[in-house]
């Protein structure tokens, strides 16, 4: 194992050490909780906080999603491993400026344990939770068992559509609704050509041949859909595209978002030519591309792959997508 890190111990308080120093005007720890990151405006007066969390290892992931119009605070574990509830609540006491939270994040078992233990708590002392789960991974259930399935990439648009919406001033009840509408059209698919390694394990999440790919894998090196020899990246995009189209389906006029998302070592090029024959297919079923959006947005550590997502925007979604945004840790315009 190859990583430049001090020790496995510390490698998660010195990560968010880095990144407190890094943009101090951005990010501040909550009191006595060091895995616990909010913005200084928080709580923003008259908002509705939008807290999320996991584990670490997916950055930009969770805390690169903390800004303005954005998240106003996220949780998170070691590596691939669940931030406590306590953590969790530390956030949530932090951010409420009276109009109540809003959870966000994936559909991933430990998550959902200790975020709903921490708004018992939170509700317990007066403050109101409400909670949306991002499920968009088409490869990890079949279309009528979609609750069952993980959250992957397509997460970030919903990040992208809650903050914005309690930007404006809406109540709780409306940010949830609108952000599980959003939910409830955004799919995405992923490939793997390596696995990554847990830095506390020191071996690789799973084992695959050079001249494989793993299709529809999980962020945490969950086994996909099926193992192939490794194929073009016309092949690769067009397998999964219309994988994602059929499951909605996406439909002929429809507007979309478009993301190509690397998994932590794909290099950027591949992204681009990747993108080049999904807006090919999206073109030839008449599936106009409203936004696009290309480069390192979920991550696996240092895994090779990409995933590809799209969501089916309206009018509202459209001008909260459009809703300026800011965060240091997202480079590209989101």
């Amino acid at each position: 194992m190859k990583k430049i890190i001090n020790s496995t111990d510390n490698l998660i308080t010195e990560m968010l050490d880095g990144i407190v120093m890094a943009f101090p005007k951005d990010f501040k720890r909550v009191e006595g909780f060091d895995k616990a990151l909010i913005t200084p405006r928080a709580p923003v007066k008259n908002k509705v906080g939008i807290a999320t969390g996991g584990g670490s290892g997916h950055l930009p992931l969770f805390l690169g999603y903390i800004g303005e119009n954005l998240l106003d605070g996220a949780a998170v574990g070691d590596v691939f491993s669940s931030p406590s509830a306590e953590t969790m609540l530390a956030i949530t006491k932090a951010i409420d400026s009276g109009k109540g939270v809003l959870y966000l994040y994936g559909n991933y078992g430990g998550d959902i344990m200790n975020f709903d233990m921490a708004a018992e708590m939170a509700e317990e002392e007066g403050i109101r939770v409400e909670t949306s789960i991002g499920c968009d991974d088409v490869a990890s259930a079949p279309a009528d068992d979609a609750g069952s399935r993980r959250g992957i990439a397509g997460l970030i648009f919903a990040y992208k559509i809650a903050g914005a919406k309690a930007a404006t001033g809406a109540s709780l009840e409306e940010v949830k609704e609108t952000t599980d509408r959003a939910l409830s059209v955004i799919r995405t698919m992923g490939v793997a050509l390596s696995p990554c390694t847990i830095p506390a394990v020191g071996l690789p999440t799973f084992e695959i041949g050079d001249d494989e790919m793993e299709i529809g894998m999980g962020i945490h090196g969950e086994r996909g859909i099926k193992r192939e020899k490794l194929k073009s990246a016309d092949e690769i995009a067009s397998f999964m595209t219309e994988r994602v189209i059929d499951d909605l389906p996406f439909e002929s006029g429809d507007e979309v978002a478009v993301l190509i998302n690397g998994l932590g070592a794909t290099a950027p090029q591949e992204l681009y030519v990747t993108f080049r024959k999904v807006k090919e297919i999206l073109d030839l079923k008449k599936i106009n591309i409203y936004k696009s959006f290309v480069g390192e947005y979920a991550t696996s550590m240092e895994m090779k792959g990409l995933s590809i997502t799209l969501f089916k925007l309206d009018k509202e979604f459209k001008e909260l997508l459009d809703m300026p945004v800011h965060s240091p840790m997202l480079l590209q315009q989101f």
